[in-house]
């Protein structure tokens, strides 16, 4: 997989450097006024969308055409909704962070522009690209060569804007400021966590003969697990997202309930990982009181090897899950 990713660095390197290989202009005061034109028109679209949705013949004009002395951060996505790409409008949402903090800070200019490519709108500019699937971020540079280090690639980087901006800030040799982002108060949040307290500190005062569970260490050994489970298996970062139980492939037919990308994930894994970490914790449990209770000695050897079978089986299975996940993860057990 990796040959085939720096394969395909390569080849993507030369068609790029085909395109951007400077040349010499006959007319340099055309070339000058021309320059000056489409910067004022990028301005102009910059002030009216921070991230600049292009065609192949916008593409074309203001980024693959000389002159140009500005650079440009391009994203190419599939949100058409028969592409399923579900990482696709995730990484556009922090995109438009990224375009956003760029915009709105002191070091803004017009070196720097932001422009968004859709797989349906502009298949040409992918097929010269040599892009075939999204969410891709190249840096296409003013003057320098492109190199493969340009790629923002999904598959080894987080998806994060604060991450895209180290690298953007990087790639354009432009101090771009402090990351900063515009985000929205919500109140309901904290008003749904006061109703849910004052329900159950309610149902405690009423259930009087029913109180001793709020001093039983096993009720709330046992609550504090679920809870640490659930969070620590994404269930926050799905109900934040918004994500999928699943995504069916239309162009095959077949439904992955896991997705390759490291950034993001189905319920379905939260599902699966809930239940490693179950099973793990479950052979924890057992291995301790093995270790502990004065049971007979042959249900003590049965509960040993139960609970390290289910340590030893599931925690490799989770490591492998995340191989899928994050392809370079170097770690492993018993199963490939």
């Amino acid at each position: 997989m990796e040959e085939w990713w720096w394969l395909w660095h390569a080849s993507l390197t030369v068609v790029a450097l085909m395109f951007m290989t400077p040349e010499a202009s006959a007319h340099p005061d055309q070339g000058q006024k021309a320059l000056e034109e489409k910067v004022r028109q990028l301005m102009d679209w910059t002030k009216r969308d921070r991230v600049m949705r292009m065609n192949t013949a916008a593409f074309n004009h203001f980024v693959l055409e000389k002159p140009r002395n500005y650079s440009v951060i391009a994203m190419f996505t599939a949100l058409q909704r028969f592409r399923s790409c579900v990482p696709c409008k995730l990484a556009v949402e922090e995109f438009q962070i990224l375009a956003g903090s760029w915009q709105f800070s002191s070091a803004f200019s017009n070196k720097v522009f932001f422009a968004m490519l859709d797989l349906d709108e502009s298949p040409e500019v992918f097929k010269t690209l040599q892009v075939e699937e999204g969410p891709v971020v190249l840096h296409l540079p003013a003057k320098s060569k492109f190199t493969a280090a340009d790629i923002y690639n999904f598959q080894v980087r987080d998806i994060a804007a604060q991450h895209m901006f180290t690298w953007a800030d990087d790639r354009t040799g432009r101090w771009m400021g402090n990351f900063t982002t515009r985000q929205p108060i919500h109140f309901h949040y904290p008003f749904k966590l006061g109703i849910s307290l004052a329900l159950i500190g309610g149902l405690v005062y009423v259930l009087k003969w029913k109180r001793t569970f709020i001093f039983s260490k096993n009720f709330w050994a046992v609550l504090a697990l679920c809870f640490v489970i659930l969070m620590s298996s994404g269930r926050m970062w799905i109900h934040i997202q918004g994500a999928p139980f699943a995504e069916s492939k239309t162009h095959t037919g077949q439904i992955h309930y896991i997705q390759d990308m490291y950034f993001f994930q189905y319920v379905a894994e939260m599902y699966i990982i809930s239940l490693f970490y179950m099973c793990i914790t479950l052979g924890m449990v057992l291995l301790n009181t093995a270790a502990t209770s004065r049971m007979n000695m042959i249900r003590r050897k049965i509960m040993s090897v139960t609970g390290m079978c289910l340590v030893v089986i599931f925690f490799s299975w989770l490591l492998s899950f995340v191989r899928i996940k994050y392809r370079v993860y170097p770690f492993r057990i018993l199963m490939n």
